[in-house]
């Protein structure tokens, strides 16, 4: 029993061996195990991949994936370190703004369609904005450029997204400047809407769809409050009567000169106790400027929270114009990273993981 025992232990020793030399030459990399082991075989290998050889008995093969570097996960690690030391310095309520990212902050704004025609020509529709609030007039102008044959006339349709049922429609008449304009009011549920211009164009019929949306009327503001410091913000309160209770969010820019300084966000719930959210600027975007006069909140934008999972995030906004004001003495605030311990450990640990690569 023990020599039948012996037998098939090396039967299956023999057996891994003789599989791995068959596969090892396919795959030199995962079995080093046993090519190394063979040097005799790694010289056999050399002489059978010399050019000659390659070109009459070997077929050419794709080159083998490129690995990726040795210190590619301590990038990775290091990179969410970096990530993690970005938000201990700034915090989520206070978060510094280039020019750029101040242009994308701007919110209720509706960039135009342009539908390409033939010949180099374009039809396009342009809103005011993007955001209706119910029963409120839609200003529609639209504009045909090329060397197209347009009507003197164009129809535009408000009409539902999820079913398509129009709700409305109206005539666009050509101005004096050859735009045409028209009204559509956004009498309709809260909700997505598509807009829809016809106009005949070279004796057929074009349209051009659009996206809007409809906003319940979420309250009105009603300007700032007195600045102050506390610790190390400046805090702005603004004013705002809302409708109905529920969780708000808000968030506006703070310009100095027109220069955008930070996005500042609040959320709180509005009950009818209090009119008063509070917008705070960390000293980390604020110290060491030399401001000049008043500062400028514009850009202001409020959200209705969701009461529930499936309910809409409603949308409203401030006035285009902003409110400006004098702010109390800065020199009091510091460029002192804002204190999150969770991210502070994070940083570390990554760090820490980083630093072993």
């Amino acid at each position: 029993m023990p020599v039948r025992l012996l037998l098939a232990v090396a039967f299956i020793a023999l057996c891994t061996v003789g599989i791995g030399f068959y596969l090892s030459a396919e795959n030199t990399g995962r079995f080093a195990w046993l090519t190394d082991a063979l040097p005799g075989q790694a010289t056999a290998s050399q002489t059978t991949s010399s050019p000659t050889a390659a070109s009459t008995n070997v077929p050419s093969q794709a080159p083998p994936p490129t690995e990726p570097p040795d210190n590619a996960l301590g990038f990775m690690l290091a990179s969410a370190a970096q990530q993690y030391a970005q938000d201990i310095r700034y915090p989520a309520y206070s978060l510094p703004l280039t020019e750029a990212q101040a242009e994308g902050y701007q919110g209720n704004r509706f960039d135009p369609v342009a539908l390409p025609l033939p010949g180099d020509g374009t039809f396009t529709v342009t809103l005011e904005k993007f955001r209706f609030v119910a029963d409120e007039p839609i200003l529609v102008a639209a504009s045909v450029t090329g060397q197209q044959v347009v009507s003197d006339t164009m129809t535009a349709s408000l009409e539902s997204a999820a079913n398509r049922d129009i709700l409305e429609s109206g005539a666009l008449a050509r101005s004096a400047d050859g735009f045409y304009e028209g009204q559509l009011t956004a009498a309709s549920e809260p909700g997505e809407y598509r807009l829809i211009v016809e106009a005949r164009i070279d004796g057929d019929t074009v349209r051009h769809a659009s996206t809007l949306t409809i906003e319940p009327y979420l309250g009105d503001f009603k300007g700032l409050g007195d600045p102050d410091i506390r610790n190390n913000d400046l805090v702005i309160p603004v004013h705002f009567d809302a409708e109905a209770p529920g969780y708000y969010s808000l968030s506006a820019q703070l310009l100095d000169n027109g220069r955008p300084i930070a996005l500042l966000n609040a959320e709180k719930r509005m009950d009818g106790s209090s009119n008063t959210i509070d917008l705070r600027a960390h000293g980390t975007v604020l110290a060491g400027k030399q401001v000049d006069g008043q500062l400028h909140i514009r850009h202001l934008q409020i959200r209705r929270l969701p009461a529930q999972p499936g309910d809409r995030t409603d949308y409203g906004f401030g006035p285009d114009e902003g409110y400006t004001f004098t702010p109390p003495d800065l020199e009091s605030l510091t460029d002192t990273p804002a204190s999150d311990p969770e991210s502070e450990q994070r940083a570390a640990l990554f760090q820490k993981l980083a630093d072993r690569f």
